[in-house]
């Protein structure tokens, strides 16, 4: 019988299952944050080029078609 108590008992006390999903939750915050600061720039980019582009096209006196 306690062998059978031994066992479970580390098998209750191994935390190392914890630790790992610990991590992936970690992993996983960080490239919600990557995702999300990306997006911002993605945006703020293409409002930078489109600016430009309008510049460019008063520029040349372009409609912007071929």
């Amino acid at each position: 019988m306690t062998y059978r108590k031994s066992l479970l008992s580390i098998y209750l006390d191994d935390e190392s299952g914890a630790t790992a999903i610990e991590y992936g939750l970690i992993a996983a915050l960080l490239a919600l944050g990557i995702i999300a600061g990306a997006s911002a720039i993605g945006g703020s980019i293409n409002d930078l080029f489109g600016d430009v582009d309008g510049e460019i096209s008063q520029a040349f006196g372009s409609d912007g078609g071929p």
